[in-house]
């Protein structure tokens, strides 16, 4: 199957913005929540909720990781090397700003983008504690200096799917790109290689067109390297085991892969979501199957929504997205803008 690389990146950005936003209405709520809400089916489709969809932190710091990447381009293009978890504490810090009304007063305050012109980034939709506290204090978090060092919630996962979108670079750079920016803010290491793991599944789906089972197979054995933190092998084997046996029952997910707060668990559930649902007939029904999964459950629903939403955008491109859900969203002008100008600078067509 060749997918063009724009509707990979158009695809990528806005499923994750997709199911961040059909997630982020049911994240604080349980399954039996749910179902008292939306019926024995759980939530399923844009057209059942009783208001717009919203996006969350989540999508908002997903654009803020492709600005970072995009500035990043635009000073290689000139000839000029940069620092890219410079730019993206930089850009963290933009976001941050907007959240909070104004920098840490002991960081910088770099210069306003485009996106810092986007009235929906600015919205405060829940954002993750290690998020800002990590970006508070003013100091770039590095994993020699880690800013909450015991932190190793989703927050550092649900951002990095941009990484794996890079073009002409090679797997290690892709994975050490995602561990430094996920340091910026969460210090523990489940969530550096967490992040990694992702990126590194993304670029795999875009990069060298493999299938879920084989990218999964993969960044699981990626995983099993790193001794240091046995919980992502374990989880990811678990994923990729219960998919294996077929359609399990929402209550019984959070006991099988976790309720998705923290990084490893949100990529496990995302992942058995996407893989489980694998056989479905067309890119779209494979889409809102696995959303369904990856969003009814006890857990952090808008987390593992955008994460699934990434991974099948990525590997279908824009045919995988429902236009009912597309229309139904809110700020996709927003997202393709960012994807425009990420596009730009790889010299894709767009």
């Amino acid at each position: 199957m060749t997918i063009d690389f724009a509707s990979r990146v158009r695809g990528c950005l806005l499923g994750g913005s997709l199911g961040d936003q059909l997630g982020y209405a049911v994240e604080f709520s349980s399954w039996n929540q749910i179902q008292e809400r939306f019926g024995p089916d759980g939530l399923r489709d844009f057209s059942q909720l009783d208001f717009p969809g919203h996006i969350s932190d989540d999508t908002q710091l997903t654009l803020y990781t492709v600005d970072a990447v995009v500035e990043a381009l635009e000073w290689a293009n000139d000839g000029t090397a940069a620092d890219e978890t410079a730019l993206l504490w930089l850009a963290y810090l933009r976001w941050y700003a907007g959240q909070e009304g104004g920098f840490p007063d002991s960081a910088p305050q770099p210069a306003p983008r485009w996106i810092d012109a986007q009235p929906v980034l600015k919205q405060r939709r829940d954002p993750g504690k290690a998020r800002l506290s990590g970006l508070a204090t003013g100091e770039m978090g590095t994993l020699a200096r880690p800013v909450n060092p015991q932190s190793k919630g989703c927050g550092s996962v649900v951002r990095s799917a941009p990484f794996g979108l890079l073009p002409f670079v090679t797997p290690e750079t892709v994975y050490t790109f995602a561990v430094n920016g996920s340091a910026l803010t969460h210090g523990h290491p489940a969530a550096h290689h967490s992040a990694a793991a992702f990126a590194s599944l993304i670029r795999l789906l875009v990069h060298e067109n493999a299938s879920f089972s084989d990218a999964a197979a993969a960044v699981l054995t990626r995983a099993e390297q790193e001794t240091s933190v046995p919980e992502l092998a374990a989880r990811l084997r678990a994923a990729i085991g219960l998919a294996e046996q077929g359609v399990i029952a929402p209550a019984e997910l959070p006991a099988a892969l976790g309720e998705g707060w923290v990084a490893e668990e949100a990529l496990a559930v995302a992942l058995y979501a996407v893989l489980v649902t694998a056989g479905s007939t067309t890119p779209e029904e494979h889409f809102r199957s696995a959303l369904t999964i990856a969003i009814n459950h006890d857990g952090d629903s808008d987390s593992t929504g955008s994460i699934a939403g990434n991974i099948l955008g990525a590997f279908y491109g824009e045919a995988a997205l429902p236009p009912s859900w597309v229309d139904a969203a809110e700020a996709p002008g927003a997202v393709l803008g960012m994807a425009a100008r990420f596009l730009t600078q790889t010299q894709a067509p767009a």
